[in-house]
């Protein structure tokens, strides 16, 4: 990121490439599912290898805070916390794990997302929170088969928002 970059409010699009998406991945718990979601973060350049340890920390210090909807989890970690740009992750699960969540458990979709102060990611964050709260488009975020066809979803309704 260009120094005049620095800062400055990105969108979804800037924040969650396609190279930030991976479908129909394994994992045999929350922690599993966390650090496949970071390791997109860390393999983009977005945050260094210790920030998978701060968000899983941050999850068994805080509780499942990061369940945010029914199977829909969103872990992070403080803004300091080794990240090196702002950046999102989408991960979607073969099968849903438990991150303690009474009301929203299990989860099969996990957003990874690493904000490198307290404002640049904002933007991005409304935008993903108007496209998950369409139930319709949840559903078509699981059914992707591809993160060619999941980007292709994320894209396309994005630009109706």
């Amino acid at each position: 990121m260009s120094k005049e970059d620095q800062g400055k409010p990105i969108g979804l699009l800037g924040a969650l490439k396609e190279n930030h998406l991976a479908v129909g991945c394994e994992a045999s718990s929350w922690e599993d599912a966390v650090r496949l979601a970071g390791g997109i973060l860390v393999e983009n350049g977005v945050a260094e290898e210790s920030y998978i340890k701060a968000m899983i920390d941050t999850i068994r210090d805080l509780g499942p805070y990061c369940v945010i909807a029914p199977g829909i989890a969103m872990p992070h970690a403080r803004p300091e916390d080794h990240v090196l740009d702002t950046g999102f992750s989408l991960v979607t699960l073969k099968d849903p794990v438990d991150f303690g969540s009474q009301e929203n458990d299990p989860v099969d979709i996990v957003i990874g997302f690493a904000a490198q102060d307290k404002n640049r990611h904002v933007q991005a964050l409304r935008e993903i929170a108007k496209l998950f709260i369409d139930r319709s488009f949840v559903e078509d975020v699981r059914s992707a088969s591809s993160t060619g066809k999941l980007y292709d979803i994320i894209q396309s309704k994005r630009t109706q928002l």
